[in-house]
């Protein structure tokens, strides 16, 4: 269903912890690169997506080159062109059930109909014809529950070619990373450690000790 101004939308948009912004690399002039410091800065933890930009960061927050299986994502806003905003609504339907569906929000000059007409079969909420920065900036939105500063993870191949990984620890309120010279293996929040069914964090998950948390496990794995 689509949604505009109004109680819904708002409550949607508060409740929600963490934004997926599709689009958003380091190129700085792209509104995508920018909304990732703008809806931070009112409290929401940013998972930025981008193919070729993947293990750098925007604001200390890491840039993923995809979504993992095991994900579900809040809010997933597309900074994209509509023929790659259809592909990856498309890979949501495939992948998630309408109970665990996202809300998903168009950018300007996303709006797809193919897209959109299958949001409408599902019965999920989206929103097309307005900008999540700018619907937040209207109403002085903030996130009513903040994670930040959110700790993550980062595992690139060796620079001695040994074939050994390189795990490391970093948090969004310092990280300042340029993307990885060496092969990204993976990277993602504490939370996405958590769910995801990416090969390396189910490699992690089974190295933990009796009562030891992930957070923990990651920092032993990084010293």
């Amino acid at each position: 269903m689509r949604l505009s101004d109004g109680e819904v939308l708002t409550s949607r948009i508060v409740s929600s912890l963490t934004v997926h912004i599709y689009g958003a690399g380091l190129n700085k002039e792209r509104p995508a690169h920018t909304a990732v410091k703008e809806l931070s800065d009112r409290g929401w933890a940013i998972a930025p997506i981008h193919p070729k930009d993947g293990g750098a960061t925007i604001d200390g927050f890491p840039i993923r080159p995809g979504l993992d299986e095991g994900i579900i994502p809040e809010i997933v806003v597309l900074f994209l062109a509509p023929e790659r905003a259809r592909a990856v609504v498309r890979n949501l339907i495939i992948r998630l059930d309408k109970d665990n569906f996202p809300l998903i929000w168009f950018q300007l000059g996303a709006e797809d109909d193919d897209a959109i007409s299958a949001l409408e079969d599902m019965g999920v909420d989206y929103v097309f014809d307005d900008c999540l920065v700018r619907y937040c900036d209207r109403y002085d939105l903030m996130c009513s529950d903040s994670i930040l500063p959110q700790k993550w993870c980062l595992q690139t191949a060796s620079e001695d070619g040994d074939g050994c990984s390189i795990w490391s620890v970093h948090s969004t309120d310092s990280a300042n990373l340029e993307r990885p010279k060496e092969a990204l293996e993976w990277v993602g929040s504490i939370d996405d450690l958590t769910n995801s069914e990416h090969t390396i964090p189910r490699y992690i998950r089974s190295l933990s000790q009796t009562d030891e948390t992930l957070s923990e496990l990651s920092s032993r794995l990084s010293n």
